[in-house]
């Protein structure tokens, strides 16, 4: 067998693998996908929150990293949408906007056009300052994010009525490819609010390789985490599965 493989000509290896990639694709072979115990935990910790809750979207992420945290930001806002959450979206990294605009587009403009900007959703855009950003976040959030991408002050904006801190989001979700991101996170905003009466729930999706550096901090100070694609994955069963089954596609009722 040895001997075989070694004499094989390459092409046959190129065209097996082709073969392997295409036939599911033209034939539409789909997988069952088992969520984990991991991913059920993120899903029921961002679908308990209470009816009307907001949420702070941080997407720190990039192109390099879209083909991998793509799918789970999709999954992720699409199920804030379904729920009728108020989404909050900012990022830390300088291609981030990008990112969000993207989702936006895809998924609220497209799926959800009932949604208002600025009463349902806001795109407060990028800062730079890394850590520096996140500490000011928690202290005064409407310094550290003064104007939407549009150029509209917060204090313009409906849904910017009564925040002040991180504290007054029900929850944060990151999606992270690195630094800052999901770490910096946690260490910065999340940990500190631990103590808190009404501690700040988070769940962030990252990078394969980033989630072993972010599993010391589950299930103590982080209350999800989906991990890469597969993590994605799950976390897109969930949702098709537990939401959208149960809300096909129906307008949200107006809050």
């Amino acid at each position: 067998m040895l001997r075989f493989l070694q004499t094989l000509d390459r092409r046959w290896i190129f065209l097996a693998m082709g073969l392997a990639v295409a036939l599911p694709i033209l034939f539409e072979a789909r997988f069952p996908e088992k969520p984990t115990a991991v991913a059920e935990r993120a899903f029921n910790t961002i679908n308990n929150l209470p009816d009307g809750s907001r949420v702070l979207l941080s997407f720190d992420f990039d192109p390099a990293s879209e083909p991998e945290l793509g799918p789970m930001a999709t999954s992720l806002v699409r199920h804030c949408a379904l729920r009728g959450y108020s989404m909050y979206f900012i990022t830390l990294w300088p291609f981030g906007p990008q990112m969000i605009a993207d989702k936006i587009r895809e998924v609220l403009k497209e799926d959800f056009p009932h949604l208002v900007e600025g009463v349902d959703w806001v795109n407060l855009g990028f800062q730079a300052g890394n850590e520096a950003v996140m500490q000011q976040a928690k202290s005064d959030f409407l310094r550290t994010f003064p104007r939407d991408v549009r150029g509209i002050s917060v204090t313009q904006i409906p849904m910017m009525s009564g925040i002040r801190t991180t504290r007054d989001f029900a929850c944060l979700i990151a999606v992270s490819a690195g630094y800052p991101g999901g770490k910096e996170w946690v260490q910065y905003v999340v940990t500190p609010e631990r103590g808190s009466a009404t501690p700040l729930k988070a769940v962030v999706g990252c990078t394969g390789v980033q989630t072993p550096q972010l599993f010391p901090y589950y299930p103590g100070q982080l209350d999800g985490l989906i991990g890469a694609i597969k993590g994605a994955a799950e976390y897109e069963t969930l949702v098709n599965d537990k939401v959208e089954k149960l809300n096909p596609g129906a307008p949200i009722p107006p809050k």
